[in-house]
């Protein structure tokens, strides 16, 4: 027997009950509790089965034996209030066509008392909740903070009063929100203290020892505001996740959706919103390379590929714990999923066009790559072994096995490189162009910046910096970088692949580049600590190939628009019919492991001008 059909008989029979006793009492009312005539006992107590009937089919029409009482509100009361009203306007009119005697008060005594006994049964839950949290509520909850006073708030509130066994530990105490119509009002009882300024105010005042942040649609400049201000308090700070992953998950049991702060959530810029659909329609019944799989961006292309219903996803990767712990990742999220890991390098061409041989795969993503700028200067040779010959190899593959699309992950640095991770990437990116010139296959390559928390990347290293206690090391005050999270920079990878016709170089818009210095300190905030104070900030210099700011497009490329206002495409730039020779040259100089690769380098990418060490 489904779970609501014995509530909802017993609020039949409690609302049966509810029209007996408002019939009966509403007559001895309206005669002061004195003796009541005949006849009117007689048109009520004769009828009561028709009026029990009409009361419940009414109710039953307004879903008022369906909705959740617990966390009934205003639409709930509404919905009672008309109800109560229909059902004795109902009522009067089949007893006034059959000339039955009634006094005119009693029918206003009886639908008050009709909608008091229904409020009574269906909000008597909330009230005895009320009475035991009035009572015990402040001895046992943690004071908590509610940043925003919206619905989402309102529900949230909702949720942790009528649900302490779930949502034990937390009791809200005031609420902050930037419009001041709402400052001095109440949601659910709970007061509206003042704007985004009051926060330290009102945490010393209310002994908050929680702040949630309740605003589902803010952007992440103003979620790193309010971070910003939350920090100044030792309070712990939580969050209600972006309106995007609250639509795609539903707004039901928003408490459980309440997770503590995380950098991503005030870094980088707002969500971004891909054509899933699209994407989909894209990946969907084919077989799908990844190469460098395991990697940051490899793994979550592998990720985001497993939930379009590939026919088979290929990781290809070098690094066999890498490889291992994705395998396993998707294994566990997707049991239907077709898949292969294997082990091998894109250096080597037999191992790879094993793969080829055995799979023929339809798109191919090429991750693999080395990307760490400082250790690439340290082994030149290695970036143009590992970066440019891997992608020779797979390129040519492609073209080989009829690949229908490949997709280059690109880099910023590969603007005016003035590294030779950089000058590699480059180098890349003209072997996609050449190709696509010379191929079937569709080549294109996709360039972005920084991604947060990717391997290697800045903020891991000073998250163990200040797990260390510190200092933390930036190189110069002044330098910037873009950054996009990891999933964000993949989807539009994914987006970008689809609009690919062959040639383009899809540029990522990044949004605004962030100083590094600043980005130290808003990461030592975000661990509860004050910078120069608890963490010591220390400036290091340039490391070797570094520039203080990276560029997304070279003059000579141009931009132009695709349907997604975030992704644009550079005009291919002319490449010499000798490009392959020149390179086949390069990368026997570089397995030779010769000093001076870079000034060979140089020859190949024009645009190559490497940063002179001191």
């Amino acid at each position: 027997m489904d779970k609501k059909v014995p509530r909802i008989l017993a609020l039949v029979i409690f609302d049966i009950v509810s029209v007996i006793i408002a019939s009966l009492l509403a007559l001895w009312m309206r005669f002061d509790f004195q003796q009541i005539p005949v006849e009117y006992i007689q048109s009520v107590t004769h009828f009561l089965p028709i009026d029990c009937l009409i009361v419940v089919a009414i109710f039953a029409i307004a879903r008022l034996y369906t909705s959740i009482w617990r966390y009934a509100s205003v639409p709930e009361l509404i919905s009672v209030i008309l109800s109560c009203i229909g059902a004795s306007f109902a009522i009067f009119f089949y007893k006034h066509a059959l000339l039955l005697p009634l006094p005119r008060s009693f029918w206003f005594i009886f639908a008050a008392l009709l909608f008091f006994f229904t409020c009574g049964i269906r909000y008597s839950y909330r009230i005895c909740r009320a009475i035991i949290h009035a009572l015990t509520g402040k001895k046992r909850n943690k004071n908590t903070m509610i940043i925003g006073g919206g619905e989402a708030a309102r529900m949230l509130i909702d949720e942790l009063d009528h649900s302490p066994h779930k949502y034990g530990g937390v009791g809200v105490r005031c609420v902050i929100d930037d419009n001041r119509q709402k400052i001095g009002t109440r949601i659910r009882g709970i007061p509206i203290v003042g704007n985004i300024h009051s926060v330290q105010h009102a945490v010393e005042k209310y002994a908050i020892e929680q702040i949630i942040i309740c605003i589902p649609s803010a952007s992440k400049e103003a979620i790193a505001k309010i971070v910003g201000e939350c920090q100044k308090t030792k309070c712990e700070i939580k969050i209600l996740p972006s309106i995007y992953a609250t639509m795609n998950e539903g707004m039901e049991d928003i408490a459980a959706k309440i997770r503590p702060i995380k950098y991503e959530d005030f870094l980088g810029r707002d969500q971004i919103v891909v054509n899933d659909e699209e994407i989909t329609k894209h990946i969907s019944g084919k077989t799908i390379l990844v190469t460098g799989g395991g990697g940051s961006i490899g793994s979550e292309l592998c990720r985001q590929i497993a939930k379009a219903n590939p026919k088979l996803l290929i990781i290809f990767d070098i690094y066999e714990n890498n490889a291992y712990e994705i395998q396993q990742e998707l294994y566990r999220n997707y049991p239907d999923l077709n898949l292969q890991t294997i082990i091998g390098s894109v250096r080597d061409l037999p191992r790879l066009e094993k793969v080829f041989q055995e799979f023929h795969p339809e798109q191919v993503y090429h991750a693999a790559a080395h990307k760490h700028v400082p250790l690439m200067e340290r082994s030149p040779n290695e970036a143009i072994k590992n970066n440019c010959l891997g992608t020779l190899n797979t390129a040519k593959l492609a073209d080989k096995y009829g690949v229908e699309k490949f997709v280059l992950v690109s880099t910023d640095k590969a603007v005016r490189p003035t590294n030779i991770m950089g000058a590699s990437k480059r180098i890349c990116e003209m072997i996609v162009q050449y190709y696509d010139k010379h191929s079937k296959t569709n080549y294109v390559a996709v360039r972005f910046g920084n991604v947060l928390g990717s391997n290697g990347s800045v903020i891991p290293l000073f998250l163990k910096q200040i797990e260390e206690g510190g200092p933390v090391t930036v190189t110069h005050k002044d330098i910037t970088r873009y950054f996009m999270t990891i999933p964000e920079a993949v989807s539009l990878i994914l987006q970008a692949s689809v609009y690919a016709e062959g040639g383009e170089i899809f540029v990522l818009d990044m949004g605004k580049p962030i100083k590094i210095y600043d980005l130290a300190k808003q990461i030592i905030r975000y661990k509860g600590l004050e910078p120069g104070k608890d963490i010591k900030i220390v400036i290091t210099g340039l490391r070797p190939g570094e520039k203080l700011y990276e560029e997304m497009l070279m003059e000579e490329e141009g931009l132009k628009e695709t349907p997604n206002k975030l992704i644009h495409i550079g005009r291919p730039i002319k490449i010499k019919d000798s490009f392959l020779e020149d390179l086949d040259a390069l990368i026997k100089i570089a397995e030779k492991n010769e000093k001076d690769i870079r000034s060979h380098t140089a020859k190949l990418v024009t645009t190559y001008k490497p940063i002179k060490e001191d």
